[in-house]
């Protein structure tokens, strides 16, 4: 296989299962966290490697792989590589061009880069793509193709949720990095907090599933991932332990998924106090946009460039939680795309481009001096 983000915590966990299940790594793409690039190096043994930062060359021990650099250099592995399945697991945008080279290759898709579908999801032939958002995994796993009249995905509230909502607007990174449930990447808590996470995977599901017909709840304890409510009246629930082997392992080993005894099992007493709760506009005042989103997809580009500025301004402590949320508000607003085609990555490209440097200007004008 060949896996896009090898050093994340997804990219962790699928390595775990091919190191358990003896599956072939052939590739790996990482970042800046050489270090543990290099154990895996040493452990999988891949043909070929791609790094982010050429500079990083003399940190990594890789001495019989052939070793690529940047965006481009993700692009030449796919390109090199026999290996017919591809984990997307990068985070940002630049997973992006990878997903649609991956298709074109003819390659099968295991997506955890939810940018993908949210910057082109028009763009994407999803049949080429096993989706690894537990959420969006778990849609799949109860549909299995029946009609159905509408889609929940669940949020955990983010570091947010018990707050006195009055104070949220003035809190800090250092409070909005505080998960109540687990431990992620910077960026992905913040996302968390914000509500952000969630409107990208409305429209992941957007595009998976061909529907408009989607919401999220709150449900704290992250153990139910997603509802189908059937057309005929009913309503189906996937519940299973949070940490996505269990998407993970139906996307890397299929026929043995159902059947592996390596996935941690919930007890059914655990499932006594589940609740749900409807996502509260005055303390996620974000999630107002959803609908503007799923009526204009495309917009899509502009909330992803935007809050990758914001998030980013945010963490160097240049304004406090409200101002994040203001210029991703004022930016949206900014940007109609009404007579906007978007009907390639180069066109994608040039708006990601326009879009940062609005939203950037943006935050340097918000600056706390």
């Amino acid at each position: 296989m060949i896996i896009l983000g090898s050093t994340g915590s997804i990219g962790v966990n699928a390595l775990n299962l091919a190191k358990t299940h003896h599956l072939e790594v052939e590739t790996l793409v990482a970042g800046r966290n050489i270090s543990l690039l290099n154990e895996q190096i040493q452990q999988f043994r891949p043909k070929y490697v791609a790094i982010a930062d050429k500079n990083d060359i003399h940190k990594l021990n890789a001495p019989h792989t052939k070793v690529f650099f940047g965006d481009e250099g993700i692009l030449e592995v796919l390109n090199l590589s026999r290996s017919k399945l591809v984990l997307n697991a990068l985070v940002g945008f630049v997973g992006l061009a990878p997903t649609l080279e991956s298709i074109r290759l003819n390659k099968t898709l295991a997506l955890a880069n939810k940018e993908s579908l949210v910057t082109a999801g028009w763009l994407v032939d999803c049949s080429k793509i096993i989706p690894v958002d537990s959420e969006h995994f778990s849609l799949w796993h109860l549909l299995q193709n029946r009609p159905f009249k509408h889609l929940y995905i669940t949020a955990s509230g983010g570091a947010f949720r018990d707050f006195e909502i009055e104070h949220i607007a003035s809190a800090n990174a250092q409070e909005a990095l505080k998960h109540p449930n687990w431990k992620m990447g910077k960026k992905i808590t913040i996302d968390s907090a914000s509500m952000v996470n969630k409107l990208f995977e409305i429209l992941e599901a957007h595009y998976l599933f061909q529907t408009n017909n989607i919401d999220a709840l709150v449900e704290k304890k992250s153990l139910i991932h997603a509802i189908v409510e059937f057309q005929d009246g009913s309503f189906s629930t996937h519940i299973a332990y949070p940490d996505m082997k269990l998407a993970l392992s139906y996307a890397l080993m299929p026929k043995e998924a159902p059947k592996s005894t390596n996935i941690p099992k919930l007890a059914i007493e655990q499932l006594s106090s589940l609740t749900l709760e409807s996502i509260n506009p005055q303390r996620y005042p974000l999630w107002s946009l959803k609908n503007q989103l799923l009526e204009n997809p495309k917009l899509g580009v502009v909330l992803n460039a935007s809050n990758e500025i914001a998030v980013e301004y945010f963490l160097k402590d240049y304004y406090c939680f409200g101002k994040l949320q203001e210029v991703i508000m004022q930016t949206l607003e900014a940007f109609h795309l009404s007579n906007t085609s978007l009907s390639n990555l180069a066109d994608i490209q040039a708006l990601d481009t326009e879009v940062r440097a609005f939203a950037t200007q943006l935050a340097n004008d918000l600056k706390v001096h």
